[in-house]
Order: C-alpha cells, then sequence, then structure tokens
C-alpha cells in the first residue's frame, strides 16, 4: 500500500505529460496548383473491344382476337326483259261431229264427314 501512492501519481504525471507533446507527423497543406502547360499529342488509338454476347430470343406474343364481320354486299340490278316469244302456227280446222250425243252424268253424294 505504501507504493501504491507512488504508483498513482507516477501514472498521473505520465498521462498529463502526454497531452502536452507535440504532434508527431506535421501536416502539410499543398501549394495552389499551377496551370498546366499545352497539351501533347494524341497517342495512338486503343485496340477494338470485344463484341458482346447474343442477347436471348424473346417470346412469341398472344393471337389476335378474330376480325369483326364484313358488312352485306348491295343488291344486283334487275335483268333486261326477254323477247316476246314467235306465234306459233295455226293448226287445222276440226271435223264436225257426227249424230252422236254425250251425257254427262254427275257423281252421287257421299256421306258428310265428321
Amino acid at each position: 500500500m505504501r507504493h501504491s501512492l507512488l504508483l498513482i501519481s507516477l501514472l498521473a504525471t505520465l498521462s498529463l505529460a502526454a497531452c502536452d507533446r507535440p504532434p508527431a507527423a506535421v501536416v502539410t497543406i499543398p501549394a495552389a496548383p499551377t496551370a498546366a502547360g499545352p497539351a501533347g499529342p494524341a497517342g495512338p488509338a486503343g485496340n477494338t473491344g470485344a463484341t458482346g454476347s447474343t442477347g436471348n430470343a424473346g417470346t412469341s406474343g398472344t393471337a389476335g382476337d378474330t376480325g369483326a364481320t364484313g358488312a352485306t354486299g348491295n343488291t344486283g340490278a334487275t335483268g333486261n326483259t326477254g323477247d316476246t316469244g314467235y306465234t306459233g302456227a295455226t293448226g287445222e280446222r276440226g271435223r264436225t261431229g257426227g249424230s252422236t250425243t254425250v251425257v254427262v252424268v254427275p257423281p252421287a253424294a257421299s256421306a258428310p264427314q265428321n
């Protein structure tokens, strides 16, 4: 315990002395940049780069809807009237009838239907 007070005072002295030391590295501020001289000649052109890979094919689109039905067409024009046909030849005169008489008998009446 006798040495603890001495040890504490020595530690306090060293820690306070460390705060008073000048910094080890001195930071220098760079001078203002000066204007560059004239540019030199251009250098040679660089090599051409490699060709990129081909992209993936796109997906097919969906089928379109069925189109609308077209409008009904116009009625056609009326045709021309045909020519009048020829009149046929006149037939021969018929013979005169004899003495036979024809009697037409009406049919018998049938029963009424229900």
